[in-house]
């Protein structure tokens, strides 16, 4: 298990850590950081797994280097069934894991910004079973708002 100043440091080391920067911030500070791999499909993919006896996603935050498809695949090593909500562009995807199960999510998240899950069984998200999706860059030229450019810290 990592340490609290491990978890710190690779905050700071993915750009995390600080206000203004791509978001988090140590807001999501129960797990490691992971990064989703692109197929030659063009869809990004990554495994998210709900440990034993920890109420928390692993990795706690997934990066993307850019919007688009990704396959998640969910593992619950869990004793307890947990669910797991996930954001798609218009279209929240619902996973139901019961204890030692695997699903698979197909999600769409076209635009940069950060994008939280959580399991909504019980008081699981309460209790910390949150995750996040950053996905870096700036939004598209097409879909700025027309104004003057504005200071950036």
């Amino acid at each position: 298990m990592t340490t609290t100043e491990d978890r710190s440091a690779e905050l700071a080391a993915a750009g995390l850590d600080g206000q203004n920067r791509t978001a988090l911030g140590r807001l999501i500070n129960t797990g490691s950081i992971g990064h989703a791999e692109e197929g030659t499909d063009g869809v990004l993919r990554a495994t998210i797994r709900i440990p034993e006896d920890e109420l928390r996603y692993e990795p706690a935050i997934l990066i993307l280097p850019r919007g688009g498809d990704i396959e998640l695949t969910l593992i619950n090593d869990d004793k307890n069934t947990h669910c797991a909500v996930l954001p798609s562009n218009g279209d929240p995807k619902f996973i139901w894991l019961v204890n030692h199960a695997k699903g698979i999510a197909r999600l769409n998240l076209d635009g940069p910004g950060t994008y939280y899950y959580g399991s909504h069984s019980g008081n699981d998200e309460g209790r910390g079973l949150t995750g996040a999706i950053v996905i870096g860059g700036e939004v598209p030229d097409h879909a700025k708002l027309d104004r003057p450019p504005q200071p950036r810290p």
